[in-house]
């Protein structure tokens, strides 16, 4: 029975381990194992709402081990910490407590396909003192540990111990826009839980971006939309404002001035891990992506596949494949059936990249983007309530690729409900 192993349960690697434990796994085709470093899943773009309260992780995530039973593969916790080709095997880092006591030794996976979906981290460029003193939306233990230290300063807030909250978020791309517009969003709920006295002056929202505008990657009016979106709220947006370094008091930019801030985000751009460039002699970019074929398997081995924003896949327009949650779907569905098609001694299809739009949630307040591809010749900008549901349908397309239609209709009742028996806000 062949081997597959995928290393890294984002949203490409939990869609794909589902779709080839029902393909390949239920039938006793070929054994699946999932690997991640995290017990369990939370969609990276909902990270900004749990940052600022909005989400509780502990509902909306899904456990890697009970979803494996369900949907007929195994789950291995661990951090990948070495390939060997020549063996066709992997090793995992030991596991321990939080008192570093060891729990599971160094241990090894051998495997026919490989499929390497590991994401992707910030990249703080050298940058001085981020790495002391940012915190980063790149994982959901980074996203409770803004959420503590927000919760805090609320505190202090509340019996006068500090004046204002300072918050500086560095990089007005889509997590950054979508954190700034859910604080206000959360400041405006933890006023009803005792929190009476607190109100939006108290709150200063510091969007700090390199660049001319605001979501630089999006068309300009969706900028200019979104822009005058935040402004409203309060947000002090700083465009062409380039950051030299992070410390206790806030941020110093390159013309000298210091931006106070009591947390910081850096949300400016990311990378793939950076042991990636040392993988096995794999070949990789300069931001660590491995580098791979129209199929998606890697340039130095047709046994190893890349998806999701580990992987650097060229377009034929040129230019490569975006670091977006839509991208690692459709890889996901690509390499699914690459790797059954290879199992039935058929051709491999190349993947192609469709660009159905953007969208930036800007919390409750407005939804703006564009949709496009295959729903209509060209472009549309939407904004509104219209925006607010096919933002919404972008998650509930991931839960259905994970759960199936019935359960994710059942989630989403629950939701209704938790609405009604729940706080509004994550007050813990």
């Amino acid at each position: 029975m062949k081997k597959i192993v995928i290393v890294g349960g984002g949203a490409g690697g939990l869609e794909l381990a589902t779709k080839l434990g029902h393909k390949l796994g239920k039938k006793k085709k070929a054994h699946i194992t999932l690997v991640d470093k995290n017990r369990t899943h939370l969609w990276k773009p909902l990270l900004h709402e749990v940052a600022a309260g909005s989400l509780d992780d502990g509902i909306d995530a899904v456990s890697y081990r009970a979803h494996a039973k369900n949907h007929y593969f195994d789950f291995k916790l661990g951090a990948m910490r070495h390939l060997d080709r020549t063996k066709n095997s992997i090793s995992l880092d030991p596991l321990y407590d939080e008192e570093g006591n060891m729990i599971l030794p160094e241990s090894q996976l051998d495997y026919d396909i490989l499929v390497m979906a590991l994401g992707s981290v910030s990249n703080d460029f050298n940058t001085k003192g981020v790495k002391e003193n940012c915190i980063f939306l790149d994982s959901p233990d980074q996203a409770k540990k803004f959420h503590h230290r927000m919760l805090n300063k609320y505190l202090q807030l509340a019996v006068k111990e500090t004046k204002s909250v300072n918050i500086a978020i560095i990089g007005a791309g889509a997590t950054g826009v979508e954190l700034s517009a859910e604080l206000y969003n959360s400041l405006k709920q933890v006023s009803r839980y005792g929190f009476e006295h607190i109100n939006s002056a108290d709150l200063h929202v510091s969007l700090v971006e390199a660049g001319d505008s605001i979501l630089p990657a999006l068309p300009k009016r969706i900028s200019a939309s979104a822009h005058q979106e935040l402004i409203k709220l309060g947000v002090d947006i700083r465009t062409q404002t380039m950051v030299v370094e992070a410390n206790k008091e806030g941020l110093l930019t390159k013309s000298g001035e210091l931006i106070k801030a009591d947390l910081i985000v850096w949300a400016a751009g990311i990378k793939a891990p950076d042991y990636l460039k040392e993988l096995a002699g794999l070949e990789t970019n300069r931001v660590n992506q491995l580098i791979v074929k129209p199929t998606l398997q890697t340039t130095l081995d047709k046994n190893i596949y890349a998806i999701g924003d580990c992987a650097s896949c060229a377009l034929p327009e040129g230019g490569f494949v975006p670091p977006r949650a839509q991208s690692a779907h459709q890889m996901a569905s690509a390499v699914g059936k690459n790797i059954i098609a290879s199992l039935n001694n058929k051709p491999l299809a190349d993947y192609k990249y469709t660009d159905y739009g953007s969208l930036v949630s800007l919390s409750n307040y407005s939804t703006v983007g564009s949709l496009m591809g295959n729903l209509m010749k060209g472009s549309m900008m939407i904004e509104g309530r219209i925006a607010r549901v096919v933002y919404i349908s972008l998650y509930r397309m991931h839960q259905v690729a994970l759960h199936g239609y019935l359960r994710t209709a059942l989630m989403t009742l629950v939701e209704r409900i938790n609405r009604v028996l729940r706080p509004r806000l994550k007050l813990h």
